[in-house]
């Protein structure tokens, strides 16, 4: 298999400058301890800051870079200032505020946002100096959200994909962030991207459509020249860590001697990092309300608060980590007795055995985050209950509700609600337990991190080979140098040209896309040559189409083929059409324009057109849904036909399409070459018209009948030159 090259932020082995020199110690941090088990199961290459700059220690830092490189680490050096930007002011200060719906906390400094930028820029050069040919590369988390982008420019055919394991938030929230677009494009550097949820990719969809005009279809987006994929992949955890460490001598030493201090009461149990996305003071408020609620439940029950420091030196958790005292504090002095604590509060890390240990006494899990990408602390709850006994209260917004159904799940901000899921889980019988915990470990040890990590790389590789496909049907130069060498040998060529999306691109207003004196110059010379008969076929009125090219020596179709004009002839009606059912559908339309602000009607002789280019993208796409929908009984008693093209919804006679127009010249003699050019649905009927051996050429990316595919306007008009001889 190709060596998979793992980045993220932190390496899963820091390096810690002690009295005897540099040593090394294992990372704290849910993306190592997730990701850790990959560089075993995998040939592989991890890349990330070590946790100290090495540039400064001297001699003895090459002695640590070799003991890291050898154990398949490639350290990137950050310095102080580094850290202090990118890491602890854009990621944490700005970044995670905004993307767990605290934009009230987020800062925005450019200082800040040049750092990011600056040490995303560092690891593409690390990245760069790694890979090879074959390599899989995966990017991971919202540190190196503009490496993708980055390391395609210096590695245009890798293989990369980008995991995010935080929330992405809704448009609404991510608009806020200045640097918003810097962010997608980014992030859209990777062939593959990747979410916990169904609700984080859709979020992320609706940024990309809404700031950037990308459209998706299945969470495939064009971006430019590229498809990416953007899908869900549930991060799961190491099962049998957990499963098996609870029947380890070590942790059942430990459970006996929590036992004897605890007694028989139950255990609920707390364990989260310091921060205010996790919800620990409104768990203590509930547990609060509980106590006095259920005076009969004191001195039967004790919760254990651990609270794991985090980011003491930033104001907002250092005033959470006071006002977690001061409530802890409260508590345990209005409950407690002689005998019996309320609370028990650590505040330190667990080591990985007593870590168990707690999973496997807590008869109640209490996972409350406020906002969560995933939280594996429930999965590991779960995993560590080998007896198949104990309750897990999880929040509804985090990650991991999505696949824990079976839990008792709980809106954060409900006291109320989260009283009842303690009286639930207190009276919970065994079999209860057993069978919803049994239902929940099936699930985890089926969807492990190691099946999660397979599924993503797998997935990448498909869209790879995918992408591969897709530019085996681009028009590379060698196709077109071949087209424009058959082009000059033929003595009877056919050139079938779209206009709108084609020759020219789309505008807000139709009206507006008048051709240049370019476009105007190219088909005059295209027209001129004897050898050439150049047809232009668009759904313009012929009004318009007539105005911009009756000068020119080329045939005209207006209308998607209900008018055709042959060249400097008259305008003749290809199939006998009416307009009586105009009055019936215009008010239809009319109301969907008073509903979609930015929206326009345009009336053709023979057909009505209701362009959404303009509106808000999401609005306008709901809007279409909707007119569709409404016209679909009309269409089937008028006899009419609905059109979907690129933000625009046209109704006309059915019977009547491009296709038709095309096939109508092709058949008036024998041509050597043929030539069609076309962006949209519409033009796909002139496709499948024609011969097999015609250059047919869909304008864009995207599934077609065309033999190839062809970028922009431009790359059309660059290859027109071409033929021309300029």
């Amino acid at each position: 298999m190709s060596r998979l090259i793992l980045v993220s932020n932190r390496l899963p082995v820091s390096v810690v400058k002690g009295r005897r020199g540099l040593r090394f110690e294992r990372s704290v941090g849910g993306l190592a301890t997730g990701l850790g088990p990959l560089s075993k199961s995998y040939n592989s290459t991890w890349i990330g800051w070590p946790g100290i700059d090495l540039e400064t220690m001297g001699s003895e830092a090459d002695n640590a870079v070799a003991k890291l490189r050898a154990d398949g680490y490639y350290p990137v050096s950050l310095s102080e200032q580094d850290i202090e930007g990118y890491y602890h002011q854009f990621s944490n200060d700005t970044i995670w505020p905004l993307f767990h719906y605290f934009p009230m906390y987020a800062v925005h400094d450019v200082d800040s946002w040049r750092a990011y930028t600056r040490v995303n820029e560092v690891f593409a050069d690390a990245v760069t100096k790694v890979a090879k040919d074959g390599d899989i590369i995966w990017i991971h988390d919202y540190h190196l959200m503009l490496l993708p982008r980055l390391v395609r420019r210096k590695l245009e055919n890798a293989a990369i994909g980008f995991f995010l394991h935080i929330p992405f938030p809704s448009f609404e929230v991510f608009r806020l962030l200045p640097w918003r677009n810097e962010i997608l494009q980014g992030i859209l550097g990777a062939d593959l991207v990747g979410f916990h949820t169904y609700d984080y990719a859709g979020h992320f969809l609706d940024s990309v459509r809404n700031l950037l005009g990308y459209d998706s279809t299945m969470g495939q987006i064009t971006a430019d020249d590229r498809v990416v994929k953007v899908d869900i992949f549930p991060m799961g955890i190491d099962y049998q860590r957990y499963s098996s460490a609870a029947r380890n001598r070590r942790v059942k030493a430990q459970v006996r001697t929590f036992r004897k201090t605890v007694g028989r009461r139950k255990v609920i149990l707390s364990i989260d990092r310091l921060d205010y996305t996790k919800g620990i003071l409104e768990r203590l408020a509930a547990y609060d309300l509980f106590l006095s609620k259920h005076p009969g439940q004191r001195e039967k029950l004790v919760l254990v608060l651990v609270v794991v420091p985090s980011r003491t030196e930033v104001g907002h958790y250092a005033l959470l980590k006071r006002e977690i005292d001061e409530f802890v504090g409260a508590i345990n002095g209005k409950y407690g007795t002689i005998g019996w604590t309320p609370i028990w509060y650590l505040y330190r890390s667990l080591p990985f055995y007593s870590l168990v240990a707690m999973y496997s006494m807590a008869d109640i899990a209490l996972v409350t985050p406020v906002r969560d990408g995933m939280n594996l602390i429930a999965k590991e709850y779960i995993a560590a209950r080998s007896d198949g006994k104990g309750v897990l209260i999880l929040s509804e917004t985090a990650g991991a509700a999505r696949e824990l159904g079976e839990a008792i799940i709980v809106n954060v901000n409900n006291q109320g609600e989260m009283v009842q899921a303690l009286e639930r889980a207190l009276v919970m019988t065994e079999a209860e337990q057993i069978e919803s915990n049994t239902m929940m470990q099936k699930r985890l040890m089926r969807y492990n991190v190691k099946r999660w990590a397979d599924e993503f790389i797998e997935r990448l590789l498909q869209t790879k080979k995918f992408q591969e496909e897709m530019e085996m049907r681009v028009l590379t130069p060698e196709a077109q140098k071949e087209l424009v060498s058959d082009y000059l040998r033929s003595d009877r060529r056919l050139v079938m040209l779209d206009y709108d999306g084609t020759l020219v691109p789309f505008s807000g207003r139709p009206a507006k896309a008048k051709p240049s004196d370019e476009v105007i110059a190219l088909l005059h010379d295209l027209a001129e040559n004897p050898k050439n008969e150049v047809v232009l076929i668009s759904g313009r009125e012929r009004e318009t189409i007539d105005d911009w090219f009756h000068d020119l020596n080329i045939g005209l179709v207006a209308e998607h083929g209900v008018w055709i004009k042959d060249k400097h002839g008259e305008w003749t009606q290809l199939a006998a059409l009416t307009n009586d059912w105009k009055d019936e559908v215009r008010p239809i339309l009319e109301l969907c324009v008073d509903r979609t602000p930015g929206s326009l009607v345009e009336e053709k002789e023979f057909s009505l057109a209701w362009h959404y280019r303009r509106c808000w993208p999401a609005l306008g796409e709901v809007r279409a849904r909707e007119l569709v929908n409404d016209l679909l009984h009309l269409t089937t008693n008028l006899n009419l036909q609905v059109l979907e093209g690129s933000k625009v919804v046209e109704i006309k006679n059915a019977g009547v399409n491009k296709g038709q127009a095309a096939s109508r010249w092709a058949s008036q003699e024998e041509w050597d070459f043929i030539l069609a050019l076309g962006d949209d649905l519409t033009d796909e009927d002139v496709f499948q018209a024609l011969p097999a051996h015609t250059w047919s050429i869909k304008v864009g990316f995207g599934a077609s009948g065309a033999r190839f595919n062809l970028g922009f306007p431009t790359n059309v008009r660059s290859l027109l030159k071409e033929m021309n001889g300029l």
